[in-house]
């Protein structure tokens, strides 16, 4: 014990005596982090009000189209068409199931027309399959059941994700307004009690996409609505062209919605908290890194290849230009990468003591934003306050997962730039990819 105490000692004693490198990284830490957080909070704040506000728009019941993108789910998918026919809701839902490579993902398809006879006859409810013979990727299987789709609002899933049966409902709610031309909806990790990582990725879709959307939504500057869940106005969707080829394409689709927002100012993109969906997050390392490292190399081919003729205020509004700018370029793209390097320098150039001591206290300081954004989560954003709580636990291990990501996504930005890897993606074969434009 007294030499874990001189260690501390000596630890705060030489980042006391070298202060300011400390103060180098406070800066950073006020110009992009806590106005982020601000916002968050104030947003949060602000849609927990209108949630307890006696005056609530009437709900309407527009009819539902569900696009469910399959391709080797297999029985898995049953569980998706299952809870979906299941929605207490009173209107017309019709589900479409279309299955990409359906004369290779037999078991798949078999599932899926499964689900057909299991829930044939079922009053307003419409389960019907679509195959697709040859794979032709996510962006092609999404299209296809948009093709197909009938009803007001079009919802895009995928098929391993299953739903609370008010999902429809909460959804329905929100596009009361006629000025909502698109919702995301909340993902919970249905596996998290899996491992280490799993239960860091729940933390990770509590924090930074449920509170976060939800603060960020309420102020008009919605990041992304999931391409794992996300509702839409059918002839908004139709109108911006659908999806589109390459990668990211749930990012690529909400960039075209903010610049149709911006020739529509009263317009808006929403987020439905309590419209919620249950995934499972991959369990393996190996696993999570192809993920994080398409997911975060897309964010730099989206933002400053494909689209940047409408990067720009014009297009966007300045609110959204300058929000995007912040926290989807510098943030997400170029900021991962200079913290990495500058770190490395950190470690080859200062005393090992020392950098341990300016890590220590960043963490503290990291962690305190971490706890506060947690304990808004539980009381203004969850629907799962009991269930929830019991992640508390593992927050003081956050910030070492979110600094891992943070070297990931640095590492994906260097794998963009030299080697072009969202034309590596898995999301559509790589003759789809390779006929797409090249940006």
């Amino acid at each position: 014990m007294s030499d874990f105490l001189y260690i501390v000692y000596s630890i705060v004693g030489t980042v006391t005596y070298n202060g300011e490198l400390l103060f180098a990284f406070v800066p950073l830490l006020i110009l992009i982090e806590l106005p982020l957080l601000i916002l968050v909070f104030t947003g949060v704040f602000r849609w927990a009000l209108e949630q307890n506000s006696d005056d609530e728009e009437p709900c309407i019941y527009p009819t539902i189209s569900f696009v469910i993108t399959c391709y080797g789910e297999g029985d898995a998918i049953a569980q998706t068409i299952d809870t979906l026919v299941e929605q207490i809701y009173p209107a017309n839902i019709e589900i479409l199931a279309v299955v990409d490579g359906a004369a290779q993902n037999t078991d798949t398809y078999q599932a899926a027309l499964n689900g057909v006879k299991r829930h044939f006859g079922h009053p307003m409810r419409t389960v019907k399959v679509i195959p697709k013979w040859q794979r032709g990727g996510r962006v092609s299987t999404l299209n296809a059941g948009l093709s197909e789709a009938k009803h007001d609002i079009v919802i895009n899933v995928d098929g391993d994700t299953s739903f609370d049966n008010d999902m429809a409902l909460n959804m329905a709610q929100q596009f009361s307004d006629p000025n909502v031309l698109a919702s995301g909806g909340a993902l919970r990790v249905r596996n998290w009690n899996s491992n280490f990582l799993t239960r860091m990725q729940s933390l990770e879709y509590m924090l930074s996409m449920q509170t976060g959307k939800t603060g960020m939504a309420n102020w008009g500057v919605l990041n992304n609505i999931s391409g794992a869940f996300g509702a839409f106005r059918q002839h908004v969707i139709r109108q911006v062209g659908g999806w589109d080829t390459h990668t990211a394409e749930d990012l690529d689709l909400t960039m075209r919605l903010k610049q149709y927002k911006g020739r529509y100012p009263n317009s808006r993109l929403a987020f439905t908290p309590h419209a919620v969906g249950h995934t499972d997050v991959p369990d393996t390392l190996k696993i999570l890194l192809m993920q994080r490292l398409r997911w975060d190399g897309d964010l730099l081919f989206l933002f400053l290849r494909k689209h940047k003729d409408g990067f720009n205020p014009r297009l966007l509004g300045w609110g959204n230009f300058i929000f995007t700018l912040i926290y989807g370029v510098v943030q997400n793209v170029l900021l991962p990468l200079l913290m990495t390097l500058f770190s490395i320098y950190l470690f080859v150039t200062l005393p090992s003591q020392l950098v341990m001591g300016i890590l220590a206290c960043l963490y503290f300081i990291y962690l305190f934003f971490i706890v506060m954004t947690f304990i808004v989560y539980l009381g203004l954003v969850s629907e799962r306050t009991k269930e929830d709580s019991r992640m508390a636990i593992w927050l003081p291990f956050y910030p070492f997962y979110a600094l891992f990501m943070r070297c990931v996504t640095a590492f994906s930005m260097i794998n963009e730039v030299t080697r072009r890897s969202h034309e590596e993606s898995s999301m559509a074969p790589w003759w789809v990819l390779k006929r797409g434009k090249r940006f």
